[in-house]
């Protein structure tokens, strides 16, 4: 031992050869720790000949050949299938694919160029994964964190890995989880794998093992910040990861069900999975990047703001404005209180007050988004199922659900524009379970009405179909008088289904998640009949 310890100190390189190779430039005396890493990672023993308890990465199984979790090939409905003729913003790609591995076993075992330490602002979290870390590594690492004093939410920032077979550790911070502020903390949690897979990228690394950012301790829901981690790191492979070899994603028992049921939405191993998990990607899934998009915050810049491009002489002050801004300042509007007069006298037109509108209601977006609401979601009201028979999205509001008489309305109106808003960005169709609905279930029509002036065009223009389901004589009579003197256009759109069976020629009943009581109610409705 003592004679290979003076040939390591000559001035040597020592190269492990794994998936990525890694070098250390030996100019002096190796470290202790260094030189016990090096005959690990290059035997894949312990000095005194043991088996190492260090994992290999290449040992492991990438995602494209990771079976399905019941050993059995999936089943693909051929005509849903055939019938969804959008792209899917997550394609099957074998290449990257190849880079994808999960892991379920203790990220501070893995033997790859750098893993990931969720911790606190002040690097002192004393969560099961930082432990884990700061015990293999050695009582170095805690003094080398030391130095770094502390790291912002969302920031991540690099040292080196000391006993562990990785070379480096990248610690990063993820955002606590309120629901009041829930896009501040999505958009921290972007920034989270954002810049981890970034530092891999500048630092050439091969490989980098990622666990999961957002513990339990801050409360992040792990299905919403297993979308996010999973579509930044596939944004970032696509538009950057050219020099990274592996992205190994290192989870827990609790945490690998969730990730398995979510990769296949990001990283599909087939055309046919592709296709089968379209329908199953949320609205929400970023910009190009992957970053969260709050439209109301969008900074929208003319090409050459300086250099107006005139068509014609006979181009009005009023099109030349439009290219410095739309709000009341920049368009010498005037005072809004005088519009606003105007509106009421009905001397406005219909531009002017389509804008008025959208301000009215990206306020009542901003409310529903900046509020707790949770007590209107614990209702199970309203949720989002599979598509119907044209690949459209299905919407469930349950009405027994909605206690009318009990709720605050006003919340949970704005529970519906914050469900709403992003899933009427495209056609969708309503599902309605008048169900065993009393008195106190009924919303009444100045409520309905007062819904329909504040949501966005969208929410009209885009919804195909309202499915009214197991109707009563007096709610048919309802919805006639409100569809025909109340609001216009919706008419048309609204069907009264008397049995499941009518709706299931409309929507497959694998896409749609009904509720035990209007199974049940259904079966006797139907053996009645009979």
């Amino acid at each position: 031992m003592l004679l290979f310890s003076a040939v390591l100190a000559d001035h040597l390189r020592i190269k492990v050869i794994r998936k990525q190779t890694l070098h250390w430039e030996c100019d002096g005396q190796l470290s202790s720790s260094s030189m016990c890493r090096a005959l690990r990672c290059s035997a894949g023993m312990d000095p005194l000949g043991a088996r190492s308890q260090f994992v290999e990465v290449q040992t492991l199984s990438t995602w494209e050949r990771q079976p399905d979790p019941e050993g059995e090939e999936e089943e693909y409905n051929d005509s849903l299938v055939s019938q969804q003729a959008f792209l899917s913003p997550f394609p099957y790609r074998e290449d990257i694919n190849r880079k994808i591995v999960l892991y379920n076993g203790d990220v501070a075992l893995l033997n790859c160029t750098a893993i990931v330490n969720t911790s606190n602002e002040t690097l002192t979290d004393k969560n099961p994964i930082s432990e884990s870390i700061h015990t293999y590594a050695g009582p170095e690492l805690r003094d080398e964190m030391l130095k770094l004093k502390g790291c912002r939410t969302g920031e991540a920032k690099m040292t080196k890995g000391f006993n562990l077979a990785a070379r480096f550790i990248i610690h990063t911070v993820g955002p606590k989880y309120k629901t009041k502020y829930r896009t501040a903390a999505e958009n921290s949690l972007y920034n989270c794998y954002r810049n981890v897979m970034q530092l891999a990228r500048e630092q050439a690394m091969a490989s980098v093992a990622v666990c999961v950012v957002s513990t339990t301790k801050r409360g992040y829901p792990l299905e919403d910040a297993t979308h996010i981690a999973f579509r930044t790191v596939r944004r970032f492979l696509e538009n950057y990861g050219e020099s990274i070899e592996t992205v190994v994603f290192a989870v827990t028992d609790m945490e690998e069900p969730t990730y398995r049921k979510l990769l296949p939405l990001y990283y599909p191993r087939s055309e046919e999975e592709e296709r089968a998990s379209l329908p199953l990607i949320p609205a929400d899934i970023g910009n190009s990047e992957g970053e969260p998009v709050v439209p109301e915050r969008q900074i929208r810049i003319a090409e050459k703001p300086g250099c107006l491009e005139v068509d014609s002489e006979a181009e009005t002050l009023d099109s030349d404005l439009g290219q410095v801004g739309t709000h009341a300042f920049s368009r010498m509007e005037g005072d809004v209180d005088k519009q606003r007069k105007l509106i009421l006298q009905g001397q406005l037109s219909d531009a002017t007050m389509q804008k008025q509108h959208q301000r009215n209601y990206n306020r009542w977006l901003c409310r529903a988004r900046a509020e707790d609401l949770s007590d209107i979601a614990a209702l199970k009201a309203l949720y989002q199922t599979g598509v119907d028979m044209c690949g459209r999205t299905v919407m469930v509001l349950v009405g027994r659900n909605i206690p009318v008489t009990l709720i605050d309305m006003e919340k949970a109106l704005l529970y519906f524009i914050h469900v709403m808003d992003h899933i009427t960005v495209k056609e969708y169709v309503m599902v309605y379970f008048h169900t065993l609905t009393g008195e106190h279930n009924h919303l009444d029509s100045e409520f309905l009405k007062k819904l329909h002036e504040i949501v966005d065009a969208k929410f009209k223009n885009n919804l195909r179909a309202f499915y009214f389901v197991h109707p009563s004589f007096r709610s048919k009579v309802s919805t006639w008088f409100f569809t025909t003197f109340s609001v216009s256009g919706m008419k048309q759109k609204v069907h009264h289904v008397e049995t499941l069976q009518q709706l299931f020629t409309c929507i497959l009943p694998e896409q749609i998640d009904i509720p035990p009581f209007v199974l049940e109610y259904d079966a006797r409705q139907c053996d009645a009949i009979k």
